[in-house]
């Protein structure tokens, strides 16, 4: 049975990702022989870690990327990557399943020995969210991503009680792609391990919790009078200082329907950078709600992300990240899991607030994203026996 770790739970353990890169190709079989034998206490703690109160586990789905050879040195998005389509389960009519979980790890070719967490990049889970819309009969219109998994947060695993529906007939997709901040001279050939949890809603002896996920995108502006992504008329004092003035990192921006252009993966300078991003339409709320569940995905050199209700001036949820001593790299982001929730409101205006602190002395790249899973007040159990019904 899969799980997930706390930072409490992988203090008992050695660490699978902080191995020095040149005591890393000094001792690899000392390294795979240390990998084996976490792997196998972990295995031994599993029936405890069962017990602790999380979401029942009653199905998983086991993906693997394409082969990465990793021979030189990449930077965060630009290292090779891969996409294919995932099923959850191979059945005749539509059934709803909820998914609870969500895990990747980089292991070596073999799919089996685990490697070095430092190249991994991301991995990615899609969804055809028009489709999806129409199925369960939405009329928000929420992002398509299901999950992003990044370099210090590489699990999801939802409270008790929650998950996300979606029907068996829905085809997912998946994008992985590895990094590598280090090691030169040296060549690896490394997959992801894509772990998906999921519950028969047929299994269920309780209706689980809908979540649905709306994200907030840092951003830096670009061109264009104003730099509140998405407002005509802002003002500092109800909307924040807005997005500062930066430099974009790839050829892939964001224009506003007042004709701006904001990106969303940016350079920062040598030094400490503060950036306050208006957030409230890129969530689009459609009602009041509560936050459940929130992952955060960053970049080296990252020390927070906050989110803030400019509105009832009060911080939402504040993640700091941990960075590693010696090299390039995200050891651990904080993330956000509450069965109570936190409320949010339609109503009420939002920030972003990432700080970086660039100590490189080069240029570097960021992202700056709130994850957040969000109680779905709309939803409605789609009726599968209607869909499965031959069409006259």
């Amino acid at each position: 049975m899969p799980f997930y770790l706390t930072p409490d739970d992988r203090s008992q353990i050695p660490e699978l990702h902080a191995c020095p890169a040149e005591g890393f190709r000094r001792s690899r079989s000392s390294w795979v022989r240390l990998c084996s034998a976490a792997l196998l206490l972990i295995a031994m703690l599993s029936p405890a870690l069962a017990l602790s109160g999380k979401n029942p586990v009653r199905h998983q789905v086991d993906i693997y990327s394409d082969t990465y050879t990793i021979d030189r040195k990449y930077k965060s998005m630009e290292g090779p990557s891969s996409r294919r389509t995932v099923a959850l389960v191979q059945s005749e009519h539509p059934e709803l399943l909820w998914i609870t979980g969500y895990r990747a790890i980089v292991v070596e070719e073999d799919k089996v020995t685990p490697t070095l967490q430092d190249f991994m990049c991301h991995s990615n889970l899609d969804i055809d969210m028009a489709r999806h819309r129409d199925l369960f009969g939405w009329v928000k219109y929420p992002s398509r991503r299901l999950f992003t998994l990044s370099q210090g947060q590489t699990s999801i695993e939802f409270p008790a009680g929650f998950g996300i529906p979606v029907l068996s007939s829905e085809p997912l997709f998946l994008t992985t792609q590895v990094l590598n901040h280090n090691i030169k001279d040296s060549s690896f050939r490394v997959r992801h391990k894509v772990t998906i949890q999921f519950v028969r809603d047929t299994e269920l002896k309780k209706p689980l919790k809908p979540l649905y996920m709306s994200a907030a995108n840092g951003l830096v502006h670009l061109q264009g009078e104003g730099r509140h992504y998405g407002m005509e008329h802002a003002d500092r004092e109800n909307h924040g200082p807005g997005a500062m003035h930066g430099l974009s990192a790839s050829s892939r921006s964001y224009r506003d329907k007042f004709g701006r252009m904001f990106a969303g993966h940016w350079i920062v300078k040598p030094g400490r950078q503060v950036n306050h991003t208006l957030v409230t339409k890129w969530l689009n709320l459609p009602f009041d709600t509560k936050v459940h569940y929130i992952g955060v995905h960053l970049h080296p050199f990252a020390e927070t992300l906050e989110l803030r209700d400019l509105t009832a001036g009060k911080t939402i949820f504040k993640s700091r990240a941990r960075n590693p001593e010696g090299k390039v790299g995200l050891e651990y982001v904080e993330s956000f899991s509450s069965a109570e929730g936190i409320s949010l409101f339609r109503e009420h205006e939002y920030e972003l607030v990432s700080t970086y602190n660039n100590t490189s002395g080069e240029d570097q790249t960021a992202m700056a994203v709130m994850y957040m899973y969000l109680f779905d007040k709309e939803f409605k159990k789609p009726d599968t026996k209607r869909m499965s019904a031959p069409r006259r």
